[in-house]
This record gives C-alpha cells, sequence and structure tokens, in this order.
C-alpha cells in the first residue's frame, strides 16, 4: 500500500466523533473511545473482524465486546470518519476517511491487496466530463479490480533432482 500522509485536522476523531453523537442524543462511551483511538493510531485497511480481534483479545480496562466494535464501527462510518472501501477477499474492507486525502484504490483479485493511488489526472477527467453533462459531482471513488504485480509473476517451477547411478 502506499503511505498517504494525513491532513492536519483541528479536531482530533474521538472529538469529531463526540460531536457527531451529541447530535444524534448519545454520549461518548470509553469502549467507544478505545475503538475510535485503536482505528486511528495507524493508518491501515481494516475489516471488522480485524477491529474485533484486536480490541476483544485485550486483557486490560480497554476490552470491548463483538457488538460494541460492530455497532461503532457502523457509527464511525454514518458519521463519515470512516469509508468502506471494497470487499476483498469476501470482507468489507475500511479506511479512514477523516484526516486524509481523497485517494483511489487497485486490489488484487487473487491476494486482496489494496494499493493507494492519486491520479490529478483521473479527478480532472471526472470534472470535464460531470461538467459535459451538467452534473454536480460531490465525490467519487474510483475502485480497479485486476491483478496484483506480485500475482502476476509466473510460478517458478521446481528443479527436478535426476538419480544418477
Amino acid at each position: 500500500m502506499t503511505e498517504l500522509s494525513h491532513t492536519e485536522m483541528a479536531v482530533s476523531p474521538v472529538q469529531k466523533f463526540r460531536e457527531y453523537l451529541t447530535t444524534k442524543g448519545k454520549r461518548l462511551t470509553s469502549q467507544q473511545k478505545s475503538i475510535v483511538e485503536a482505528i486511528f493510531e495507524y493508518h491501515e485497511h481494516f475489516d471488522r473482524e480485524h477491529m474485533v480481534e484486536r480490541l476483544t483479545s485485550s486483557k486490560d480496562e480497554k476490552s470491548v465486546s463483538r457488538a460494541t466494535v460492530h455497532r461503532t464501527i457502523a457509527s464511525l462510518e454514518e458519521a463519515g470518519l470512516i469509508r468502506k472501501v471494497a470487499r476483498a477477499n469476501d470482507r468489507a474492507v475500511y479506511e479512514h476517511a477523516y484526516g486524509y486525502p481523497h485517494h483511489d484504490h487497485m486490489i488484487c483479485e487473487r491476494c486482496g491487496e489494496l494499493t493507494e493511488f492519486v491520479s490529478p489526472e483521473i479527478s480532472e477527467a471526472l470534472e470535464e466530463v460531470t461538467l459535459k453533462h451538467g452534473f454536480r459531482m460531490k465525490a467519487h471513488r474510483l475502485e480497479v479490480y485486476g491483478i496484483c504485480n506480485e500475482c502476476s509473476k509466473p510460478k517458478k517451477k521446481p528443479h527436478s533432482k535426476l538419480n544418477m547411478v
């Protein structure tokens, strides 16, 4: 995966999520706070089960239930802090939406590798097409499916050993 640098955020993801919950008449629990912190600790694509495993196996006070992880991920997506990227290896994969620049993805259909990329040319082409059609584009999401370089390499044949007598 190409590492994208995050943009400066005036408000932390935890504070942003707290604000979102307040608009819904809810409060941020310590378990939800732990989940948000774990998700935004580093920039990596993740699936729900990865987060469940990571947060429910903890032996300290940060351990949370599977149901809380699932509900919080759904709420974070609804709040616009994370987004579902694609399905890789038959699982929904998420990434940060808050604090990271817009980018697109290439997804290997064999190994599930997600490669992030930025293409100003694609963005310009979309602006041109939408303008031509009188369409006001709010955002775009591009997922390119195929086979990555590593999976495209021919498999090496094992050397046969001849028994010489």
